[in-house]
């Protein structure tokens, strides 16, 4: 009698023990193998059209050509598509489906640390989770991709389009990635390429964190809440790069170092919604925020039509800022400091639209020199309820004092040769990717 109770009482615990198991034989990734692949020569592999179901791996070194209607339905389990293998190039795949648990990092495609010199091309892949997860590998290739988030899922807590963890060697090259979390983040990874992929409707578009020796060349973000956020990094070469309708910022730089920003182009950035994921207050539509960062290069840069055209804090001294173009900004600068920061070099500064000084020899200089800022911009910033008597009679005695008696102007920003004519003229006719 004691047995039989014992046993109906296991019964259950045992059943749900069984349950637990075949869930998790039922999750486990086939091989590749397993699916009609039609050889094409050595290590080369054909996958006819078709919808194939469950999750898959690939073990050994092959090259896995998709033909057009190929797809892997992961069914929301898992990674669809696992390379643990070496010298493996996958082409023209469709991935869709796979999981969205973020803490087990699932993945449309998932490249382990053991997959060096993997090729991802020309593959589409759409789901909740990350899209590609490259964890460790070197020389990683990912060329034409198209990967798209799940839009009715909240941004942060969709997985990233790209996502590069202790990565050295990678080329992402050419790729569209839209509404997943971020566009392209690369954590701890140095000596990586990005060049020409076209980021949209994202959290962050390119998100950098401790990651050194990087390029980032001719991408574009559009209506993201952070273009580009560039964060505890140092060497990075950005160069070329669109920001267009971005929100908050269009490019971040927090505790960047010996770095060159040039040749970017950032247009209509506007204060929008930070979800609660701003890592630094005041998000106001500032075209180039610089916070901690120093000894940099940022040259030849076009910032237009923003709450903000540039606003530096917390530091952000002996950086080399000439040769850019600041157009049609609610504000150009925003910037309080112990000293005054000169903003030209070699004789040459930067344009400001609203610039009111003249050119007497005619030698594109202006021959007075530009101050953007004021104690009464100062007076603002600290206490932004005195935006109230902005057109007083009392702000307008501040500002004829200050004027008047230069011994009282505090430290700022002074650009001492101010350009007459816009710079960045060939950025403003630069071919732009269509959206779709």
């Amino acid at each position: 009698m004691l047995r039989s109770q014992a046993t109906d009482v296991l019964a259950p615990w045992a059943l749900c023990i069984l349950f637990l198991f075949s869930g998790v034989a039922q999750a486990a990734p086939q091989p590749i193998t397993a699916l009609p692949l039609q050889a094409e020569g050595e290590n080369r592999w054909r996958l006819p059209a078709g919808e194939y179901a469950g999750q898959f791996r690939i073990d050994e070194p092959m090259h896995l050509r998709c033909e057009p209607g190929a797809i892997l339905q992961a069914q929301g389990e898992g990674n669809a598509l696992s390379i643990g293998a070496p010298d493996v190039t996958v082409e023209g795949c469709t991935l869709l489906d796979w999981g969205r648990n973020l803490t087990d990092m699932n993945s449309g495609l998932f490249i382990e640390r053991t997959a060096h010199g993997v090729q991802i091309s020309d593959s589409r892949l759409e789901g909740a989770g990350f899209g590609i997860w490259v964890d460790g590998a070197r020389d990683v290739k990912l060329l034409r991709n198209r990967i798209v988030g799940d839009a009715s899922v909240r941004s942060q807590d969709r997985g990233n389009g790209i996502h590069l963890y202790a990565v050295s060697g990678a080329r992402v090259i050419g790729n569209h990635v839209r509404e997943a979390r971020d566009g392209i983040y690369i954590d701890t990874s140095n000596g990586n390429h990005l060049e020409g992929n076209v980021l949209e409707d994202l959290r962050y578009g390119v998100h950098y964190m401790f990651a050194n020796d990087n390029s980032v060349i001719d991408n574009v973000t559009r209506r993201t809440r952070t273009g580009y956020a560039l964060m505890q990094s140092r060497k990075l070469t950005v160069i070329g790069n669109r920001s267009e309708q971005d929100q908050n910022y269009g490019i971040l730089m927090n505790y960047i170092t010996y770095s060159t920003l040039k040749d970017n182009f950032v247009s209509d950035v506007q204060r929008g919604d930070t979800g609660g994921d701003t890592m630094i207050s005041g998000g106001e539509g500032k075209a180039l925020f610089i916070y901690n960062s120093l000894f940099n290069s940022i040259e030849n840069n076009h910032f237009e039509r923003s709450s903000l055209g540039i606003h530096l804090t917390a530091g952000s001294e002996d950086n080399r800022i000439a040769g850019n173009a600041f157009v049609g900004n609610q504000q150009q600068v925003k910037y309080v400091a112990t000293r005054t920061q000169e903003w030209s070099q070699e004789g040459r500064g930067n344009y400001w639209s609203d610039y009111l000084g003249w050119d007497r020899n005619d030698d594109g200089l202006g021959d007075v020199a530009y101050e953007p800022n004021d104690n009464v911009d100062r007076l603002l910033w600290m206490y932004p309820q005195v935006r109230l008597l902005m057109n007083s009679p009392s702000i307008e005695v501040l500002r004829w004092v200050q004027r008047a008696f230069p011994v009282v102007k505090s430290p700022g920003v002074q650009d001492s040769h101010p350009l007459m004519k816009i710079p960045t003229e060939k950025l403003l006719t630069a071919k732009q990717e269509p959206t779709s």
